[in-house]
């Protein structure tokens, strides 16, 4: 009686969390952690923004004078342009030719008669942007919001494609062993052997420019890491007992090792892909900027920084300040990402 009692009596039991639930409350515990989901989100919806034409889609539009300055620096003595000098030298004599004399005056004759009929409804061009302009005198913030979209764009769906190669080979290598096993090695091995960089530049010259292509480029060539992940984890848990008991309820082989198997190593798939995404914007930024990357009628964070070495020679500072700044906090933000979400999808703190 005194044991029912006291049964009854205790406080409930917690409910169990998901690793899920629990990596989900301690990434709101770390404040630097949470406040980078946010910034990574924040740019995310930037690059969808970017694809739709919904930002940065004026950035093709001549809007300023060539390297108009940014409007909150201040108009320096250099910038002024000296006045012209009272007494010129004596021009040459112009010699002007009679309409019979000039081979296309009866053209011009026909041409002056309809000058005027249409105005010139082409805007003037601003002394000052907000944060500057390039030689076109395209805007620079326009620019870089769709440079950002660009690169980020990339770096995701390069790192999706390079993703799911990496993780059906590491699967396919882990779950069956032997000779498949030392196949896929073999043709692992061989990839790692011919460093990163090399493999983008010769599969990026082969294949030309544009998004397509340098998306393809980095899925083929980034899969390695992904496939030694997928396929150590794949040894280590084909041998578990819940995939046992599903071999002995008759699942076939795909299915233990995609329904029962892969959604455990899916916390390791996370952080996998946000490191993937880090390194394939920084690829990006690089093939750009070497002039294997987007195309001409492109922009890319890359792309702008080809631009950036021309324009600090001759003074012009912002385009290189925008792109830095734009792709700084976005790599610190993801890094950090990253790290808070090892911290928090550890399985081993969850046990804690």
């Amino acid at each position: 009686m005194t044991t029912l009692q006291n049964t009854a009596g205790a406080a409930p039991a917690a409910p169990s969390r998901s690793l899920w639930g629990l990596g989900w409350q301690r990434l709101k515990r770390n404040k630097v952690g949470f406040i980078s989901m946010w910034i990574v989100l924040a740019y995310l919806l930037v690059s969808i923004g970017g694809w739709f034409n919904l930002v940065g889609a004026h950035w093709v539009d001549e809007v300023g004078v060539p390297y108009a300055p940014p409007s909150w620096v201040k108009e320096s003595a250099d910038d002024v342009l000296p006045p012209e000098p009272a007494a010129k030298a004596a021009a040459a004599p112009i010699v002007e030719l009679s309409r019979a004399e000039d081979p296309i005056g009866k053209q011009l004759s026909e041409a002056e008669k309809h000058v005027g009929e249409y105005a010139n409804h082409a805007p003037p061009r601003l002394e000052r942007l907000p944060f500057g302009g390039d030689l076109q005198g395209r805007d620079v913030i326009q620019k870089a919001l769709k440079g950002t979209s660009t690169s980020i764009f990339v770096g995701v769906f390069g790192a999706v494609f390079s993703l799911l190669i990496g993780c059906a080979l590491g699967a396919v290598s882990g779950y069956f062993g032997g000779k498949t096993d030392d196949f896929l090695n073999w043709f692992y091995s061989v990839f790692t052997s011919v460093p990163d960089m090399l493999l983008l530049l010769s599969f990026a010259a082969v294949s030309g420019r544009g998004i397509t292509t340098i998306i393809s480029v980095m899925a083929l060539t980034s899969w390695t890491g992904t496939y030694r992940l997928v396929r150590a984890e794949y040894l280590k848990l084909k041998g578990r007992e819940y995939v046992q008991a599903a071999d002995a309820i008759g699942a076939g082989s795909r299915r233990k090792m995609f329904v029962h198997i892969l959604p455990n190593i899916s916390h390791l798939l996370l952080v996998q892909f946000s490191l993937l995404t880090v390194a394939l914007i920084k690829y990006e930024a690089i093939l750009s900027f070497l002039g294997f990357g987007v195309g001409v009628r492109e922009v890319s964070l890359g792309s702008m920084l080809a631009e950036a070495p021309t324009e600090l020679i001759q003074g012009y500072w912002w385009q290189m300040l925008a792109v830095t700044i734009a792709m700084s906090v976005l790599v610190t933000a993801f890094s950090l990402l990253v790290d808070a979400l090892r911290d928090a999808l550890d399985p081993r703190a969850a046990a804690k």
